[in-house]
């Protein structure tokens, strides 16, 4: 293989620079790249991943590191090689070209575009031989070549029209249709249908975890009390806690299971899921008080906090699965390995609960699940339940020391803006409701890292930041992720910094991603670089989609500072997702959850008095499920012109000389008598049961 550098190099992606010694001529995604393509009228190869792909990697060692193929690559076309991560605004249009060719889509995604950007040929992973009813890549690469030089006028009538459909499908069409209480029970209906009552989860394999999806249904169940829903919530969490899925050594969840029953993951970490996976389960445990799920809170928060956190206190992105070439090794054992490590009555005792076997369970070895019930396990044994727990307690932690001196896969380091919001929500929410300071602190340290890295001004957000850069203008999920976190980090912290810096983004967010012709916000600001299409997106995926993020975040922004443009925003927005919403419910799950707020009833909880006192309401409200909530603190002593400006409309006259605690609650705007003393802390626990 040829050990020249190319262009990659000089780029902070982790996922990029592993392509940087590869005998292809990659280029970034730049102005260079793409004036060298108009100028040598030369198609352009866009190759698109992410570090922790696995088939991303597969197709770097079988073709992009084979010197007979660069030379095709290099000699026909200019080759951009892009993270998705870094650009998903690329991701999205060509994604739509490869689904509108293909029917399919995924990573590596592979595209062939004229010099002016236009896709005309596309796919995702390509074998180097023709395999699989797969045509080999360097077949495809001559045919390109051929056709481009030979039937150009073909070439150039397939990219309009793909590009016509690019245009479309990044434009869906909005229609305003009556939003109701009747359209959440609807949702509800779609939703239970879907459902997998034997392994939880929606649909079949590949599995992934639905986390909006999950907290829609618990937000149904409470308002109309149907307990399938609640049935459906706590078999998913179950199983998922139970399967192979979830890291029972080391905490937090893999992308998705490649089976229906949550054994096999695909063991990539990213944080998103993990961050979006924390409060489905805090939601649940308001719900049902079950132990197991605070359980997988913390044990998921401590591994973000060891092994996802940078010093300066921002997020990473992702882990790969692969260490060392193979897919998962890091993370599975063999029977011989749990009864040398354990001894053999700990040992066995091990591999009875975790189904750890001589024939393994996945290619020859064994991924750590729990399909039994510990109760029957102990019981086979001779054991109390908590005897058996308290042995396989100190294994799990004896294990994954050992684990540790295993070669870890790569993790990508690159802190990205929307993934961090994400994050700093699940651990805010999770500082106030398992009340662990803990986690409030890393809230903090990973807002005022983004706020003071990447905010080139005040209210603007960069994407990325990697090695001292922060690069690429923010994206709408950025905004709105960011918005969602510092609310909810204000209501764990009751700094009003946070929400300060909340509506600074929100009133930029307004400004340069607003579509004030049909509502609803675009993926990219209006002074973003002009590309082939400028999409909007609406349907959630493994996140929320921006538009349902944004329409979630501003909703509670607004009750909160007494704006109401963002409120009306807000609404606007849900009232332009209504097709989605009526008839794509479980790819509206996020949207879901702002309409169930929007529709209301909604509160705003205001407290006063000694801080002690204050501390016991937050945790009588935390404990139980009162979703559609937001809570401000009054700060003591402060007259009502003397108050954050910020908090002023909903603050105002809603102060107390009294040493006792007070409690204010609104809803919509209209607001109770405030009462004092045991009569504050009745109107609380009251509302749960509103």
């Amino acid at each position: 293989m040829s050990t020249s550098i190319n262009r990659l190099q000089h780029e902070t992606s982790p996922y990029l620079q592993q392509h940087a010694r590869n005998p292809v001529d990659w280029h970034p995604w730049d102005e260079t790249a793409l004036q060298l393509a108009r100028e040598q009228d030369k198609p352009i190869f866009l190759s698109i991943g992410y570090s922790a792909c696995h088939w991303c990697h597969v197709m770097e060692h079988e073709s992009f590191e084979n010197p007979a193929i660069a030379q095709l690559m290099n000699a026909g076309f200019v080759n951009i090689k892009v993270d998705r991560e870094e650009r998903p605004d690329l991701d999205q249009i060509y994604m739509n070209a490869v689904m509108a060719m293909t029917g399919s889509g995924g990573w590596p995604m592979s595209v062939f575009l004229t010099p002016d950007l236009r896709p005309f040929y596309g796919g995702t992973y390509w074998p180097p031989q023709s395999k699989w009813g797969r045509p080999g890549f360097p077949d495809i690469l001559k045919a390109v070549h051929n056709a481009w030089h030979e039937n150009r006028d073909g070439v150039l009538q397939q990219a309009e029209q793909l590009t016509a459909a690019v245009i479309q499908a990044g434009r869906p069409a909005l229609t305003l249709e009556e939003l109701t209480v009747d359209s959440l029970q609807s949702a509800e209906a779609a939703l239970l249908r879907s459902a997998d009552r034997t392994h939880g989860g929606f649909g079949s394999a590949p599995k992934f975890p639905h986390p909006m999806d999950l907290r829609v249904l618990l937000r149904t169940y409470r308002r109309f009390g149907n307990p399938d829903a609640l049935k459906v919530v706590c078999l998913t969490l179950d199983k998922m806690a139970a399967g192979g899925i979830y890291d029972h050594l080391g905490g937090g969840f893999a992308r998705y299971s490649t089976d229906e029953r949550w054994l096999v993951p695909h063991f990539e970490k990213m944080l998103y899921d993990n961050a979006l996976l924390v409060p489905a389960y805090l939601e649940a445990w308001q719900v049902t008080q079950q132990p197991a799920y605070a359980r997988i809170v913390h044990e998921t928060l401590q591994y973000i906090l060891r092994e996802m956190t940078q010093p300066e206190g921002g997020f990473y992105s992702t882990q790969d699965a692969d260490s060392e070439g193979v897919e998962g090794k890091f993370f599975v054992w063999s029977r011989p390995e749990i009864l040398q490590e354990l001894g053999a009555d700990v040992g066995e005792l091990f591999c009875a609960a975790y189904d750890v076997s001589d024939p393994g369970n996945w290619e020859h070895t064994n991924i750590l699940n729990t399909p039994r019930p510990l109760s029957v396990v102990a019981q086979e044994h001779g054991l109390s339940l908590e005897q058996l727990e308290q042995q396989l307690a100190a294994a799990r932690t004896h294990l994954f020391e050992r684990r540790s001196h295993r070669i870890p896969p790569a993790r990508d380091d690159k802190v990205l803006a929307s993934w961090n919001g994400l994050m700093i929500a699940a651990m805010a929410q999770a500082a106030r409701v398992l009340d662990t300071p803990v986690y409030a602190a890393a809230a903090k340290a990973a807002a005022d890292f983004i706020l003071q890295n990447l905010q080139p001004t005040p209210g603007r957000l960069l994407h990325a930041f990697k090695d001292g850069r922060a690069r690429f203008n923010g994206y709408l999920d950025d905004y709105a992720a960011m918005i969602d976190g510092l609310v909810e980090l204000y209501q764990t912290t009751f700094e009003d910094r946070y929400l300060a810096a909340a509506v600074s983004l929100a009133e930029n967010m307004l400004d340069q991603f607003w579509d004030a012709e049909d509502a609803g916000f675009f993926y990219t600001a209006r002074d973003h670089e002009t590309l082939i299409a400028r999409n909007k997106e609406i349907h959630d995926n493994a996140t929320p989609s921006g538009n349902n993020h944004a329409a979630t975040a501003l909703q509670k922004l607004s009750r909160l500072t007494g704006r109401t443009e963002f409120g009306a925003r807000a609404e606007a927005t849900i009232r332009a997702l209504a097709a989605t919403i009526l008839r794509a419910p479980t790819a509206a799950g996020q949207a879901l959850i702002a309409l169930d707020d929007i529709l209301g009833p909604s509160y705003e909880v205001v407290l006063s008095g000694p801080e002690s006192e204050i501390q016991t309401a937050i945790r009588e409200l935390e404990q139980r499920f009162i979703p559609n909530k937001v809570v401000a603190v009054r700060p003591a002593g402060l007259s009502d012109e003397q108050l954050p400006a910020v908090l002023q409309p909903l603050l105002t006259g809603k102060g107390t000389a009294s040493d006792q605690l007070t409690v204010a609650i609104c809803q919509s705007g209209a607001c109770q008598r405030p009462l004092s003393g045991p009569a504050a802390l009745e109107a609380i626990r009251q509302l749960s049961q509103s």
